[in-house]
């Protein structure tokens, strides 16, 4: 890995920063240092975008203000709440997780709280909490400088530093440290992610993502999606009419096994419950 010039590394700083500070977006989860809330951004923000997001981030934070009221909110209601961010398993693994947190907080009180510093492996030993996320947390919540980095802060990187487009995320997650200013973590990842959204885009820059998400309409997330908003409104339905409510589904069964293993639903022998 080649060394970054302290000139070069200002210059990037300086031209991002100065976009940023003109041109920052206003969200919620920017003017809180509160790392449950932050938890529950980032959770949201995974393959949704922004602008659904802050309606339903507000809407979760009216209606379990402590992470103790997440943690122990009836199954129903979550997933009723959660309805149109989509991929429902992420509320059901960011339930798992309040629960794991109060669970570590009975022999460390200042676990997750703004009092204390987690390490990042602690956060990793967390239902649904990937490296992304964990460091997401540490930047956000306790302004660590640790590389944060998603598709628009990869992109970022190969143009302003000239990398090869296969760069492997080490050399990444290298380059992305050495330009974090010091002291300054949060405000940078925030004036990355501006600067890659609205400035250095993908179209401008020419650098796709490295995956894209598939269309909704007819996919198996569609399918999920009307099967649990079924369920949601009538508890249990017998299997034979969801079959004609998606005939054209051959792999129904296949997909109503793959939301059982997500605790979803349940399967009994002649219909489907919404698992409690």
């Amino acid at each position: 890995m080649r060394e970054v010039s302290k000139n070069k590394k200002k210059e990037i700083q300086e031209e991002i920063l100065a976009f940023y500070e003109k041109n920052k977006r206003e969200f919620a989860w920017r003017q809180t240092t509160n790392p449950y809330h932050i938890l529950l951004s980032e959770v949201m923000l995974q393959q949704t975008q922004t602008t659904r997001v802050q309606t339903y981030y507000n809407i979760f934070l009216k209606e379990f203000p402590k992470l103790p009221n997440l943690a122990f909110c009836p199954k129903d209601k979550l997933l009723r709440l959660w309805q149109g961010l989509g991929y429902n398993n992420r509320v059901l693994r960011l339930q798992t997780c309040c629960k794991e947190i109060l669970e570590k907080q009975k022999t460390n009180p200042i676990f997750f709280t703004e009092k204390e510093i987690p390490k990042e492996e602690e956060l990793l030993k967390l239902s649904g909490i990937g490296p992304y996320t964990a460091r997401a947390i540490l930047a956000f919540a306790y302004n660590q400088e640790v590389p944060v980095i998603d598709t628009n802060i990869r992109r970022i990187l190969l143009s302003k530093l000239a990398l090869p487009i296969d760069t492997k995320t080490p050399e990444l997650e290298y380059y992305a440290k050495e330009l974090i200013p010091k002291g300054r973590s949060r405000i940078w990842h925030n004036a990355v992610m501006d600067y890659a959204a609205l400035e250095l885009t993908a179209r401008k820059s020419g650098i796709s993502p490295l995956t894209k998400q598939s269309k909704f309409e007819g996919s198996t997330r569609q399918i999920r999606s009307i099967i649990l908003k079924h369920l949601l409104e009538n508890k249990s339905e017998k299997k034979e009419k969801l079959y004609k409510l998606l005939p054209q589904r051959e792999d129904l069964q296949e997909i109503l096994m793959k939301m059982e293993k997500d605790k979803l639903l349940r399967l009994c022998e002649d219909s489907v419950e919404l698992a409690k």
